[in-house]
């Protein structure tokens, strides 16, 4: 029997569909990676099963050692507060059961490498770079914290990719939203501007994001990160990365 943790990946949940769908197709990618490697899906809100279901049936099996990753770009309240809160009240119920919080995926470079594919299969061409400006679009978060971390990685993937220019925008809780950061670069004279999502999955948000591009006349919309492979490793990273954590005894199990 493998006696690795398992992983217990946390996706936020909607009601659209395509979310669903496109975190059973990461977690697919995931497994393929790491044969062998148990790796469950639970959700905050909206999908079944919801989290503590998960780790209650992982316990029942006989289950001992998980690692929750929060599948989750920035450090904002879900990473903070909600995911801890359920993992901690779980714990208390499930005495048997250690579990321990990964880190949230972003930033990393794996995610830029990601919206580069992204971008390359919406039609950018390598020569493209210098002229084309890039907006990065997420979700939004009220956290200061997530908006200060999206743009620390827009000026670090426009110092390290030769862009004409990459500026963060939002779809909700913060501005510029997407069509105004699109219209700003048009303003400064950039030629070609490209709408990249820093989204995991698609859903109410993601759409927000893409009417913004279209409204604002984008040259280039890329798809969301969806089951990119840059993506996969990444969460295989941060689920090595809790364990060694734990080996090195950073890293304590939830308890109430």
């Amino acid at each position: 029997m493998d006696t690795r943790p398992t992983l217990l990946v946390i996706a936020h949940g909607s009601r659209d569909p395509r979310h669903a769908a496109t975190v059973s197709a990461l977690c697919a990618r995931v497994r393929a990676l790491r044969p062998g490697l148990r790796v469950e899906v639970g959700y905050l809100d909206f999908n079944a099963p919801r989290v503590p279901r998960v780790l209650e049936r992982l316990s029942a099996e006989g289950v001992r050692d998980v690692v929750a990753l929060p599948l989750l770009l920035t450090r904002a309240f879900h990473a903070k507060s909600d995911i801890p809160a359920v993992l901690r009240e779980a714990a208390a119920r499930l005495p048997l059961l250690t579990i321990r919080q990964a880190e949230v995926l972003g930033p990393s470079s794996l995610l830029t490498a990601a919206l580069e594919r992204r971008l390359a299969e919406a039609g950018l061409r390598p020569g493209d770079r210098r002229s084309t400006g890039v907006v990065l679009a997420s979700a939004g978060s009220s956290d200061p914290e997530a908006g200060a971390v999206l743009a620390e990685i827009a000026r670090e993937w426009w110092h390290t990719a030769g862009w004409c220019a990459v500026r963060p925008a939002f779809a909700s809780a913060s501005l510029p939203r997407t069509a105004d950061a699109v219209r700003a670069l048009r303003a400064e004279g950039v030629r070609r501007v490209a709408v990249a999502p820093y989204v995991i999955a698609p859903g109410f948000l993601p759409d927000r994001i893409a009417a913004g591009a279209r409204e604002a006349r984008a040259d280039l919309l890329a798809p969301v990160l969806g089951p990119a492979p840059e993506l996969a490793r990444l969460l295989v990273r941060r689920y090595d990365g809790a364990l060694l954590a734990h080996a090195r005894g950073d890293l304590t199990a939830l308890s109430a």
